[in-house]
């Protein structure tokens, strides 16, 4: 991974927007990065995005911040990562309605 990499030059500011945005950390900082960067992602823009973020991260380390994270993440985000990394699909909610 590259340390020169500004997170501004990469994502959105508006992602961010509870937070210094310039003083983020591409390393140190992924468990925020990672999940923020798929906060607004739908269907159309999957691709697009989770491309940003494997030039910077690898699947690995994609998975594991996404299946940790208290980011509110939709399912339907989830499952477009499962299927691209070839896992098992896993939920930020529960697909069950009692």
């Amino acid at each position: 991974m590259k340390k020169a990499i500004k997170i501004s030059s990469i994502f959105p500011r508006h992602l961010f927007w509870d937070m210094d945005y310039e003083t983020l950390d591409l390393q140190n900082d992924r468990d925020i990065i990672i999940p923020r960067a798929l906060y607004m992602t739908n269907k159309n823009s999957f691709e697009k995005d989770i491309t940003k973020l494997e030039k910077i991260y690898t699947s690995a380390e994609i998975i594991e911040q996404l299946k940790k994270t208290k980011e509110l993440l939709s399912n339907e985000v989830l499952e477009l990562v499962a299927l691209r990394y070839s896992i098992p699909i896993f939920y930020r909610f529960s697909k069950n309605k009692n």
